[in-house]
């Protein structure tokens, strides 16, 4: 982007007498600003885009230009400092409160040369101080202003550009990683429905090993003394079953034929 020159600037001018007014245009115009002129602090708020609820005579003419304030930008504001309701000084705090607009150099004019009226003006941020009347080489000093600030402006432009690809990068980083995550989660389960499939049975043998009776106990070892009665059993046995056992004998019995 090529360097701004004077014609790009534009210049608000704040001032309620109509002859400082057409003398300060006059010279913004002679050096090929932009100018546009408004009569109370409250009409430039209204223009930049600030409305003040508690406006000095609302009915006023403006000379506020046609231009919607979002439509023009205002590069640096030239204002008096003795105006009736808001002051100059008063015009200079709003502005520097305000997040959109504190960066608009100021600078403030009086006809009055008050030293402490000056320092409170320079302490609240006013960029110069110029005595009534303005001078043309007072208006070549105000071009280093407007040059700071648009070179900010355009770094600024700059910057908000590159950190709009940034935040695209961001979110397509973020977007693959999501699908990666994604993508490892069905692996993995289709990995462990593959790994069920291959092992069915067993679970089921294991669940009819489980189920069969579990076998007899074997009988338990006769005692030394179980073992001697069951010999003398068995042995009586033995002797009662011999051929050589003695019959008995039956006396006085006769055999009826």
């Amino acid at each position: 982007m090529g360097m701004a020159t004077e014609s790009q600037f534009h210049v608000l001018a704040v001032d309620d007498s109509l002859i400082d007014r057409k003398l300060i245009e006059r010279l913004l115009k002679t050096s090929s600003y932009q100018v546009t002129t408004v009569d109370s602090g409250s009409k430039a708020l209204e223009f930049l885009g600030l409305h003040e609820d508690d406006q000095t005579n609302p009915d006023a003419p403006s000379v506020c230009p046609s231009n919607h304030h979002q439509e023009v930008e205002v590069n640096l504001i030239i204002t008096d400092y003795c105006m009736p309701g808001m002051t100059g000084y008063d015009l200079l705090k709003k502005i520097k409160e305000s997040s959109s607009l504190r960066n608009i150099p100021v600078v403030i004019m009086s006809s009055e040369n008050v030293p402490s009226r000056i320092s409170r003006c320079l302490e609240e941020g006013a960029e110069e101080f110029f005595l009534k009347p303005v001078q043309l080489a007072d208006v070549i000093r105000l071009r280093p202003h407007m040059m700071k600030t648009k070179f900010r402006d355009e770094k600024q432009e700059q910057q908000e550009k590159q950190r709009i690809p940034e935040e695209k990068l961001d979110k397509q980083d973020k977007k693959s990683e999501l699908q990666k995550l994604q993508q490892d989660q069905q692996r993995q389960q289709l990995q462990k429905h593959h790994l069920e499939q291959q092992l069915p049975q067993q679970p089921q043998l294991q669940l009819q090993q489980q189920q069969q009776p579990p076998p007899p106990p074997p009988p338990p070892t006769p005692t030394p003394q179980q073992q001697q009665a069951n010999s003398n059993k068995r042995k009586t046995m033995e002797e009662g079953l011999s051929p050589d056992r003695t019959r008995p004998r039956y006396s006085g019995l006769a055999t009826v034929v």
